[in-house]
């Protein structure tokens, strides 16, 4: 494989952030990684692994690696099943099924930990915060990288992977990050808690073999099974949908995150059915979560010769699991397009464009997807909470998403790049 005559730096070492570094060190593009913690790590709850991100995991070279971590052989969890979240929780509505829909569900710091050591310890780079990216005084054609330790690093190539909070998204849009961070109007209630304990406390709905979505008027709670079904992870939803995102902002230094108190989230759910109320009681530590997203949704991903990836570029509200895997498709596509034997110096920045105009329309997409699906999930769907409403208005909303071949991006970027003379 032919080297490469320029340098790329990651910002963010999550899970955009480790893979993009993997797929581009494999695919022989000279890389740094610098994330700023004291290593990899990872807050939050599960990322869920669609087939869509399956296949970028298998084709870069580590799904067995997140397989052998998950406990698992293959991808095997089972679609969601829509539960009534009030009292008697009827079954309205199975997503369809089948080998070609299977998923996988796995504590996002399980998938750092299954794929660090993938990585060259060498390129990596902890204690990094960047907290700026400047144009090279000396060559305005390459980047300063700043950061809190006072260090600086300078490189060709910079891939913002640095979250919602991103600091390099402000490169790229010219405005200070918080301008494109809005609150979403929902705030959520999430735990890790055992499948015995649930057990023990009363729990009748089986939530060990596939996602469970039990729905209510502006309200919904996820049960997502990792570690083979003995954890479950619990993401109880409240959401505001008669404001306008955006308009209720948190005051400032108000925490995104914060411990609350059992009673708090069973006020918020308190004439919901017994196998609610029971988890909410069986969890004695709780973290409320006010959900942020980025909107208004970014004009471009990339400017000069950077590009943003993951939260970065796309923050979503998570009610189709879909944004982790958005963010694999990013640094797969970015990887292989660095690592085209025709990408070089003089033409990175028209390459970066061609990631832009195929993952920008994508993410975009599942981005206003997955806002939809929470309207659905409190009954704004159009045709209400029944079984014969939620199969009305969810019967197909994964296939976008799952079914898609990344490869058909890989082929309409190249393709554009040969219609402009890019690429010959």
């Amino acid at each position: 494989m032919a080297s490469k005559d320029f340098k790329v730096a990651i910002i963010g070492g999550g899970v955009c952030g480790l893979t993009c570094a993997i797929a581009l060190t494999r695919l022989g593009v000279p890389v740094e990684l610098f994330e700023a913690a004291p290593k990899f790590e990872e807050i939050g709850a599960a990322i869920g692994i669609g087939p869509n991100a399956g296949r970028v995991l298998q084709d870069i070279g580590v799904l067995e690696d997140v397989l052998a971590q998950a406990r698992v052989p293959r991808l095997n969890q089972l679609t969601m099943c829509f539960i009534s979240g009030m009292e008697g929780h009827e079954i309205l509505y199975e997503y369809p099924g089948g080998p070609e829909n299977m998923s996988l569900g796995i504590h996002r710091a399980s998938f750092l930990e299954a794929l660090e050591h993938r990585l060259d310890p060498n390129i990596a780079h902890f204690n990094k915060r960047c907290t700026a990216v400047n144009v090279s005084p000396g060559n305005p054609s390459r980047y300063i990288l700043h950061f809190t330790d006072g260090t600086t690093h300078e490189t060709d190539v910079v891939l913002g992977a640095d979250g919602i909070k991103s600091v390099v998204r402000s490169v790229v849009t010219d405005e200070p990050s918080a301008a494109q961070i809005a609150f979403s109007n929902a705030v959520v209630y999430r735990a890790l808690v055992s499948w015995k304990a649930l057990q023990s406390a009363g729990i009748k709905t089986d939530l060990t073999v596939r996602p469970i979505c039990m729905v209510g008027p502006d309200k919904h709670i996820v049960f997502v099974p990792i570690k083979n079904g003995e954890i479950i992870n619990v993401a109880a939803f409240a959401t505001d949908h008669h404001i306008p995102m955006g308009s209720a902002n948190l005051t400032p230094g108000i925490p995104w995150l914060s411990d609350v108190s059992q009673e708090e989230a069973l006020k918020d759910f308190e004439d919901w059915g017994p196998d609610v109320i029971n988890t909410l009681k069986c969890i004695q530590k709780i973290s409320k979560w006010s959900v942020h997203v980025v909107y208004p949704q970014l004009g471009s991903y990339t400017k000069g010769r950077v590009a943003l990836l993951g939260d970065a570029a796309h923050a979503m509200l998570p009610h189709l699991g879909s944004g982790g895997g958005q963010g694999l498709e990013d640094a797969w596509v970015l990887a292989h397009l660095l690592s085209h034997p025709q990408t070089n110096a003089s033409n990175i920045e028209l390459v970066l464009e061609a990631y832009n105009r195929v993952n920008m329309p994508r993410s975009q997409m599942v981005w206003e997807a997955s806002k939809s699906a929470g309207e659905k999930y409190h009954g704004f769907g159009g045709h209400g909470l029944t079984p014969d409403g939620l199969r009305e208005d969810l019967h197909d909303q994964w296939s976008p998403i799952w079914h898609y071949d990344i490869h058909d991006s890989m082929q309409a970027a190249v393709q554009w790049l040969k219609e402009t003379g890019v690429f010959s």
